[in-house]
């Protein structure tokens, strides 16, 4: 009887033993399949969060400054964007986005300015669309300047002191402005500087008086402020013709941030627009530019709404 209770007891050990093993097996088969779905849902929310990211070029000029800033603003504010916006030449901003350290370059004039950046990297970057038509370059000086055309220039050389003030070297309006010394012969200096230090030898010398010649463009808070003219050019001499801002994205921006892509595409501002952006900046230096443009968003919610892509509504 007692060999009897041991072999019973052993069959019921056993018994539980398997019974045991293949819940066991079946709670860890169910256990792995949570893991890995809580892994792919994490995994899936990670990846949706790092597209949340917008990284933004411009150059530091006040159309690009102006915008750029706006669009930070609408993206963080309106649509849950972690963003960053750099101010760089020409040159690097282009680079940058070409290699993918940036994510845009707010700031390409075609088709004439930037027309030998926008072929040499055209292969690894895209364009986005037109945030600006009707841009405008040249030669610009004062009203009170008694002459209109750049062939005049030579005949006051004294008067101008000699120079053309300019902005950072490798800025499309000062290859062509190189262009233009060498085309119509002027005895004149091509002075690098920058946005900001060209606005300032412009409003000295306007303050004055003085005759001045700059390197000017439109859009540009400038034309806001002062009463200025593009000096003309000779029709068989055309240095500068009228174009769009474009906005350049990474070569995979589209299909890796595409909201984004969208946003940048639909952007879009008008001269009264724009210009009046730039004078509200240049007019209160003092304020935080984040300030400025998020003032400017509450008046024009028709203008920032038709910027933010459907899926983000």
């Amino acid at each position: 009887m007692k060999l009897n209770f041991n072999n019973q007891q052993n069959t019921n050990h056993n018994s539980k033993l398997r019974y045991i093993m293949k819940n066991s097996t079946k709670l860890w088969t169910k256990l792995s399949a949570l893991i890995l779905v809580f892994a792919l849902v994490v995994g899936c929310s990670q990846k949706a969060e790092n597209t949340k990211t917008a990284d933004l070029v411009y150059v530091n000029w006040a159309e690009g400054i102006a915008y750029t800033n706006l669009a930070q603003a609408v993206l963080e504010d309106k649509m849950g964007y972690e963003v960053t916006i750099t101010s760089a030449s020409v040159g690097p901003a282009y680079t940058a986005v070409a290699n993918g350290d940036k994510d845009a370059f707010m700031e390409t004039w075609l088709p004439v300015l930037h027309e030998d950046y926008y072929e040499q990297f055209k292969a690894d970057i895209v364009d986005l669309g037109i945030v600006f038509e009707g841009t405008q370059s040249g030669l610009v000086v004062p009203q009170y300047v008694t002459i209109d055309k750049i062939s005049e220039m030579n005949e006051h050389v004294d008067k101008f002191d000699g120079d053309i003030t300019g902005i950072d070297a490798g800025a499309g309006v000062m290859k062509t402005t190189k262009e233009v010394i060498e085309t119509y012969n002027l005895d004149f200096d091509l002075i690098s500087s920058s946005g900001p230090a060209m606005n300032s030898a412009l409003q000295k010398a306007y303050n004055n008086e003085e005759w001045i010649v700059v390197t000017g463009w439109k859009p540009h808070w400038m034309f806001g402020t002062f009463d200025l003219k593009f000096l003309e050019q000779d029709e068989d001499k055309m240095m500068w013709k009228a174009g769009d801002i474009h906005i350049m994205g990474r070569k995979n921006l589209k299909s890796e941030k595409p909201e984004l892509a969208q946003f940048l595409s639909n952007m879009k501002l008008t001269d009264a627009e724009l210009a009046d952006l730039m004078v509200k900046i240049k007019n209160n230096s003092d304020m935080d530019k984040q300030e400025i443009v998020r003032e400017w968003m509450k008046k024009n919610k028709s203008v920032i709404e038709s910027w933010i892509p459907s899926s983000s509504s």
